[in-house]
């Protein structure tokens, strides 16, 4: 296997390809600006394991976290998942072609 320095698209697929992560980034579309404590609350998991899922969240640019005294802040920053859905556009063109002119065919 190649070793390579994972470029922002790279890490925006590897975040949004846990379930947890997503649930967190769907929890934030509704509610920004969340603790993690809250955030951690519905998850049947430890609060030291939403830290990291968050950090992997952070890594990929999806979340923002901002302290305020003791408590930490999390926001949605969607830019990364544009990034995602430009590139998955390119290839649902190529195969509605695909499958347009496979329907001409038949």
């Amino acid at each position: 296997m190649v070793d390579y320095e994972p470029v922002p698209l790279d890490l925006a697929f590897a975040a949004l390809a846990d379930p947890t992560r997503r649930a967190i980034l769907d929890r934030l579309a509704r509610e920004d600006g969340l603790a993690v404590t809250a955030i951690a609350a519905p998850f049947a998991v430890s609060l030291p394991a939403v830290m990291k899922h968050l950090d992997v969240l952070a890594r990929a640019g999806l979340v923002e976290r901002e302290k305020t005294g003791r408590t930490v802040h999390c926001r949605l920053r969607a830019a990364p998942m544009e990034t995602a859905m430009q590139w998955l556009a390119r290839y649902e063109r190529f195969w509605s072609e695909r499958l347009d002119a496979l329907a001409k065919f038949v």
